[in-house]
């Protein structure tokens, strides 16, 4: 999955309380926090289809479906927020593979993650200890580790275990790297903290790695049946349960085109963003002195 902040524009037309551009798994979870929260809610996106990277589609035969971007979600069924929702009500079933991942080597060989952290070590021979004292202790503190990763800024409830886990997710992910010896432990960690999408010798790429091996042994890596479009299809179907209404093929160019509401809230890439709020006709000076101090960085 992708991660993006939402942005949100206050406005004073009240057709709608809350219009949220953008269909993805952050721009569903808003529309459905607000829904909830008894607000008019209108979600819009441009594609025919929901789910941003929550799509599944028939891309080479009929009846053989594709995950076009996420497949494997071991954050959906880590998340105290979608765990709070009742989305099997709504269609969507987990299928937990007994092998989460294996990574394969040219010698024939490979590493693999399940779902008993005693198991896995086991399998990187000498580095056993060593994978059991980085990942055991996120494992034990999982469940009340998750909601203080996963949450906004706040006062930690554990600042302990969140302390702790830090230390070692604040890292490069080649300074974790160095604590192991064989190659397959050493592979195994880096095709966990490479889900960075980040040069693993950048701050903080260990955490993502971290995290989800943590998640592999505490709550699996599933896939949803049917594909991940199952995911965005069941949010939207409890969102549309609670009165909210969406509209798709509504590709938003300028805040113009949306109908009057108090606030826009945006699940969308920041280099869309500038081109909605400040559109070619405003005084491109706004736009440049808005934006360009990030897209420098």
């Amino acid at each position: 999955m992708h991660y993006c902040k939402s942005l949100i524009v206050t406005m004073s037309k009240t057709e709608y309380d809350a219009i949220v551009v953008g269909s993805g798994p952050n721009g569903l979870a808003a529309a459905i926090t607000l829904q909830k929260s008894g607000l008019h809610v209108l979600l819009v996106e441009g594609k025919s289809t929901i789910g941003g990277g929550l799509r599944t589609a028939e891309l080479t035969l009929p009846g053989f479906k594709h995950d076009i971007c996420s497949a494997i979600h071991p954050m959906a069924v880590a998340s105290p927020f979608f765990n709070s929702l009742p989305l099997e009500e709504h269609s969507l079933e987990y299928i937990q593979p007994p092998i989460a991942l294996a990574h394969p080597y040219d010698n024939g060989t490979s590493a693999i993650l399940t779902h008993s952290i005693e198991e896995t070590a086991s399998l990187l021979g000498i580095d056993k200890e060593n994978y059991l004292s980085l990942i055991g202790p996120i494992k034990k503190n999982f469940h009340s580790l998750i909601p203080e990763i996963l949450g906004p800024l706040h006062i930690p409830k554990r600042p302990i275990e969140l302390a702790q886990f830090g230390l070692n997710a604040l890292q490069p992910a080649t300074w974790i790297s160095k604590r192991f010896r064989t190659s397959v432990a050493k592979g195994l960690w880096a095709g966990m903290a490479a889900h960075s999408i980040l040069p693993l010798n950048k701050l903080t790429t260990s955490a993502i790695g971290l995290v989800l091996l943590a998640a592999g042994h505490s709550r699996g890596w599933p896939i949803p049946k049917g594909g991940s479009q199952q995911i965005a299809n069941a949010l939207a179907s409890y969102f549309t349960s609670l009165g909210g209404k969406i509209e798709t093929s509504f590709n938003v160019e300028s805040l113009a085109q949306l109908p009057s509401s108090k606030a826009v809230l945006f699940d969308i890439t920041p280099r869309q963003l500038p081109d909605i709020v400040f559109p070619p006709s405003t005084n491109g000076n706004s736009k440049n002195t808005a934006t360009g101090w990030e897209f420098s960085r």
